[in-house]
């Protein structure tokens, strides 16, 4: 699907956050006087009016009825096509797509646009495509970072020197959208699936779904799969060769060493990847490197020159024998789980919960008879069924929880709970931010303010962009 298809169709932009800007601009650029609608928030549409578009027209109520009067429909990925005004609108004949799709379109028409990497997965696709990009450029390779990791791909559709590799990050939001674009990836990374996102799929069936289309549908060239995860594991892909990461014959651990197959690497120990998860992607990176045919094992020690991202188990700082680590990106009870394992053995006071999207809390509450911390401070709209349910196994974990009505209150029980002989105060909340916050991003500089340090300090993403 080409921008240029939309020529002459009743077209409707669905959203006017940082992706639903970027379609308007692309489109605009193609197609400077097609006859647009915006259907946005009432705060949106001061901004959008601010253009003076003579062919834009704005509305703030996006019902079934009008929804359904287009031919196309460009929503924002935030936006979830199973709202029933979308459902309704799809049944009346409105056809939606995404700026992901367009830009795939675009791509597949580019005589010199450079190879894809996708990454997805639940939890590390951020990290992940970050470091691919990074050790892609280490070795001298023109690399674009782009997609859900900050930089909208339209925000990137025309650059003056194209890069050799796209490094792009897609969320569940995004997966589907790719083959929607027509082009086919040459590489697509799948690390880990876990119940996610319930909210804007509906069920945790669909959600796997749509995840899995990068795969199904997109037919990348190439699939780098993690063999430990038992839904990608089962996978068949009759139209990709598929490379295995985790798997004894090609790129896995060993404790913290790195093998590829029966050769030893190198230690992965003091690389700044925190967590065992973190550095068992390193893995997925070295498989997409060598699926291109790259010399992968020469690049693998670029990764201790890596800058860690924001909001991801990062470290920002210690006062008064108390260090706060920001883990605001963790958005379900797995990504908390493993942040609690990287601080194993230390005096840890963790603050969980957040949006409430229906995920189950049952097995991390009972993850808390043997891996408890500290102590465990509950927050947010789903802070008191994650406290009901970790009030049952207090006793046995030998932890003491408490709950907080918001963030600054959680600190407050968190450090009295270390109390003088210090510790960590670890946010890592499981739970989307919706609600008190924007997006994670801004919980975490939140965070980080009443911790006492600088937000602006903490919070860029390295490396976004063409370099």
């Amino acid at each position: 699907m080409r921008i240029s298809q939309l020529d002459g169709k009743r077209v409707a932009l669905w959203g006017w956050g940082r992706e639903g800007r970027a379609a308007y601009r692309a489109i605009r650029a193609r197609l400077p006087s097609l006859a647009l609608t915006l259907f946005c928030s009432v705060d949106e549409a001061a901004d959008a009016r601010g253009l003076h578009d003579p062919w834009l027209t704005i509305e703030t109520q996006a019902s079934a009825e009008r929804l359904g009067g287009f031919d196309w429909i460009v929503k924002s990925p935030g936006i979830s096509p199973y709202r029933a005004e979308a459902v309704a609108a799809a049944e009346q004949g409105a056809r939606f797509i995404g700026g992901t799709a367009l830009w795939f379109g675009e791509h597949a028409a580019a005589r010199d646009g450079g190879r894809t990497l996708c990454v997805t997965g639940t939890k590390g696709k951020s990290t992940t495509t970050s470091l691919l990009a990074h050790l892609l450029r280490a070795g001298g390779h023109r690399t674009a970072l782009a997609g859900n990791i900050g930089l909208p791909l339209l925000e990137a559709l025309d650059p003056p020197q194209p890069p050799e590799f796209w490094a792009i990050e897609l969320s569940s939001y995004q997966t589907g959208d790719v083959a929607l674009g027509g082009a086919r990836p040459d590489v697509a990374v799948a690390l880990n699936l876990y119940p996610e996102h319930l909210d804007w799929h509906g069920s945790q069936a669909r959600y796997v779904e749509d995840k899995l289309r990068l795969l199904t549908d997109a037919r990348p060239r190439i699939a780098v799969l993690n063999a430990t995860d038992p839904v990608l594991s089962a996978l068949s892909l009759p139209d990709s060769e598929i490379r295995w990461f985790g798997d004894a014959t090609g790129w896995h651990l060993r404790g913290d060493a790195l093998w590829r197959g029966e050769r030893e690497v190198m230690d992965t120990a003091s690389l700044p990847l925190p967590g065992r998860h973190n550095r068992g992607n390193l893995c997925a990176v070295l498989t997409a490197i060598e699926a291109l045919g790259l010399d992968a094992e020469a690049l693998a020690p670029a990764a201790a020159s890596f800058k860690p991202l924001p909001n991801r188990l990062q470290p920002i700082g210690e006062r008064d024998g108390i260090g706060y680590v920001n883990d605001s990106i963790s958005t379900t009870p797995h990504a908390t789980l493993a942040a609690l394992d990287c601080y194993s053995g230390k005096r840890i006071a963790l603050l969980v919960g957040g949006h409430d999207r229906g995920i189950d809390w049952h097995g991390f509450a009972q993850a808390m008879r043997t891996r408890a911390p500290l102590a465990i401070v509950t927050m947010g709209e789903n802070g008191p069924r994650i406290h009901a349910l970790l009030a049952a196994v207090a006793g046995e974990g030998g932890f003491a929880l408490s709950a907080a009505r918001d963030l600054a209150e959680a600190m407050a029980q968190a450090r009295a709970a270390l109390g003088a002989q210090g510790g960590v105060v670890l946010l890592s909340p499981g739970a989307p931010s919706f609600g008190p916050y924007r997006d994670y991003v801004a919980r975490g500089r939140h965070f980080a303010e009443l911790a006492g340090f600088d937000p602006d300090a903490i919070s860029a993403i390295a490396g976004i962009g063409i370099a």
